[in-house]
């Protein structure tokens, strides 16, 4: 396989997982055993091999041959050997503690992403519209949805309820001398029943 595609295709396996701080480095002047060198970052050990596995799949599902695989078991430093090119995969303590670019890193390669994602990046900045020129498009509503939801009742404000006219009550009548006198005799026939029946 071409070392321009292969390192096309590790960095690219490498972005599919959200591999951190990827850096690749021409080593024909340093060493003759490879190529090429990949370093990248992995926040945790699920992360590290994760990353592994997918520059693992992909140069196999592409044609590209795996020499070995070394600490994909613990998970803090891995190593994909691909022949033409070494690949670390490494957690940003193991990166900073060992430094790695300043053993290889004399010339640093530029990889560019595929033309694939490169169109889906482009178009999907281009019809993203501005966060500003935001429009919400209207719902329109059909006579299924209409008669799923529930009709919401309508509560009449208290201002709204005030304005209502409210009804009188009837007014009371005065007490008559006469009213007075005919219910003392029933009081007192009462009375005289319940004595008699005593």
């Amino acid at each position: 396989m071409d070392i321009k595609k292969l390192q096309t295709l590790v960095v690219n396996a490498l972005e599919d997982v959200k591999a951190q701080n990827i850096k690749v480095y021409d080593t024909t002047k340093l060493s003759s055993l490879f190529d090429r060198l990949c370093i990248a970052s992995g926040t945790s050990n699920r992360q590290t091999k994760a990353l592994a596995s997918s520059v693992r799949e992909k140069v196999k599902e592409h044609g590209g041959e795996i020499v070995g695989i070394e600490g994909e078991d613990i998970g803090e430093w891995v190593l994909v050997d691909l022949g033409d090119m070494v690949v670390h995969i490494m957690q940003p303590a193991i990166r900073e503690y060992y430094r790695l670019e300043e053993l290889w890193g004399d010339n640093e390669v530029k990889v560019e992403l595929t033309t694939a994602k490169r169109a889906t990046k482009t178009a999907s900045t281009e019809t993203s519209p501005s966060p500003t020129k935001r429009v919400r498009k209207p719902v329109k509503k059909t006579s299924s949805d209409a008669a799923e939801k529930p009709k919401r009742t309508t509560r009449t404000s208290k201002a709204a309820s005030d304005t209502t006219p409210k009804k009188k009550p009837a007014p009371r009548k005065k007490a008559t001398a006469s009213d007075t006198t005919s219910a003392r005799p029933a009081a007192a026939k009462r009375s005289t029943t319940k004595r008699k029946a005593v």
